[in-house]
């Protein structure tokens, strides 16, 4: 909701009243008063989600990650399964983007502020999202992977276009296509090989 827009509407209504709706007609001062309270809310922070994870260990999401486990559908947490463990499935890289690994998938968000949306990347599009590429894109094994590597953070969630389905990058996108198995990546407008 804008709140400024809402702000601007209750000092319109309350000018307009006030004026007496402007028509020179005198204001009834036995008429009852009307107050408009503008109120800005901010939302309250997610809960944090407890989970039970691999080998039975309790994983608590927080932040952005565990806002978007819970908007997730059932489809959605059940495809993404248990939560993994260890400080190579969980955490904050340099860049500050926060991460928890699941069997499916994996949940990332830019950082941990509050309202940072959080964005779910699994399947062949994760698998390309992963192959070790260098700068160019190219899949080389000395080069990164994942948000430190030429394609960067997720910046959307997998999106239907057409029969395709997308997940958009910082630097570019993976397009996989169910009916072919196919997977095409692009890194800052240029195709480059899978590497699947």
């Amino acid at each position: 909701m804008d709140f400024r827009h809402t702000a601007g509407v209750g000092i319109a209504v309350v000018a307009l009243i006030t004026a007496g709706c402007g028509n020179g007609a005198s204001v009834d001062a036995s008429a009852p008063s009307v107050a408009l309270v503008v109120t800005s809310e901010t939302p309250a922070p997610p809960a944090d989600v407890k989970l039970i994870g691999e080998r039975d260990v309790e994983v608590t999401l927080t932040g952005p990650i565990a806002a978007k486990y819970a908007s997730a559908s059932d489809s959605q947490r059940q495809a993404l399964g248990k939560p993994l463990t260890g400080d190579r499935n969980a955490g904050t890289r340099d860049s500050g983007l926060v991460f928890q690994q699941f069997q499916g998938g994996v949940i990332t968000a830019k950082n941990a502020d509050a309202g940072t949306p959080g964005y779910i990347t699994w399947g062949k599009i994760r698998q390309a999202w992963n192959v070790p590429r260098d700068p160019q894109g190219v899949p080389a094994v000395t080069g990164e992977n994942g948000s430190v590597g030429p394609l960067g953070a997720p910046t959307s969630d997998e999106d239907a276009v057409g029969d395709l389905l997308v997940t958009t990058f910082d630097h570019g996108k993976i397009e996989y296509d169910p009916k072919t198995d196919q997977v095409t990546v692009t890194v800052d407008g240029k195709v480059v090989p899978a590497g699947l």
